[in-house]
């Protein structure tokens, strides 16, 4: 998908520019809020690229910055009017994680760790159709069904030629010795998520059991970062509601997360060794029988 195709890359692009006219301005966030009689928080959202920016709002920013170049008034009017177009997700109505799933169509790069299925993004139909329907017992048949669209029409943003979406993941043991579907399904998502993962712009590593306790015991999380903005934002799920971290300090404290669990877990080729002996197991859960370091014996490198 190209870039300027997004209107969620709009948004972001024009909260940009508005934040270096603050900041050419003299303004700090809350003193911009104040002006206007709205929360700093709206000001912040409206830098970030979390809320679109309409007419009025370029109106009233422009006024209070001191921008008087009519040019860059059209322009930013523009962009403003381009940015509140919809995304191709918002077709199917109503979904969760619509704004997530505006930044993953965004980012550059996705770095994920997850600690219970296999992501999103490397998922097979039918494993998919399985996890959809499997954890939201609420759901319709139609309400399953269109998650299931939504999910694999993600998918195709690793595949895009132009910029195929840099994703690293850090998968927990778990996520593969879990039988999600059936074990027929489950083998072939575990054939589908080592054939992935030899493209040159996906990375899968393992974290075995045996590395004990990690940063990860806190749950799953992203670091989305894009190409056109050194800031990144950290994407924490919930059941019915997301969280998105965006301060210099939190986004820190999830890389440096992010980092020990890289350092240990199993390297891509060992990982891939590992996968294809739980496949080969059939999928099958560890029992108290079974030996941990002996499954994980020959897959770490020296």
């Amino acid at each position: 998908m190209a870039a300027n195709s997004n209107p969620t890359v709009r948004k972001r692009r024009l909260g940009a520019e508005f934040r270096r006219l603050r900041q050419a301005s003299g303004l700090t966030s809350k003193e911009a809020a104040e002006r206007l009689m709205v929360s700093q928080p709206k000001i912040s959202h409206l830098e970030n690229g979390r809320r679109a920016i309409n007419p009025r709002d370029v109106r009233d920013l422009c006024a209070i910055y001191g921008v008087t170049d009519q040019q860059v008034i059209d322009s930013l009017m523009r962009m403003a009017k381009e940015s509140g177009q919809q995304g191709w997700w918002n077709v199917y109505g109503d979904i969760p994680q619509s704004v997530y799933v505006g930044l993953e169509q965004d980012a550059a790069t996705v770095h994920a760790y997850e600690p219970m299925a296999i992501p999103d993004l490397l998922q097979t139909p039918a494993y998919a159709h399985a996890v959809i329907g499997e954890t939201s017992p609420l759901l319709t048949a139609g309400q399953a069904a269109t998650r299931l669209r939504v999910r694999l029409r993600r998918q195709h943003r690793i595949y895009d030629p132009a910029c195929p979406l840099r994703l690293w993941v850090v998968l927990d043991e778990s996520a593969l010795r879990r039988v999600v579907g059936s074990p027929e399904i489950m083998g072939e998502q575990l054939e589908h998520l080592n054939t992935l993962g030899a493209e040159p712009h996906i990375t899968v590593q393992v974290l075995p059991y045996t590395v004990g306790a990690h940063p990860g015991f806190a749950g799953r999380f992203c670091i989305l970062r894009f190409a056109d903005s050194p800031e990144a934002v950290v994407h924490l799920e919930r059941f019915t509601s997301d969280l998105y971290l965006e301060k210099p300090s939190d986004v820190q404290h999830y890389n440096v997360m992010y980092d020990h669990l890289q350092a240990q877990a199993l390297d891509p080729d060992s990982s891939r060794d590992f996968i294809t002996d739980v496949r080969g197991r059939g999928g099958k859960p560890l029992f108290l029988k079974d030996n941990p370091h002996e499954l994980a014996a020959g897959y770490r490198s020296p």
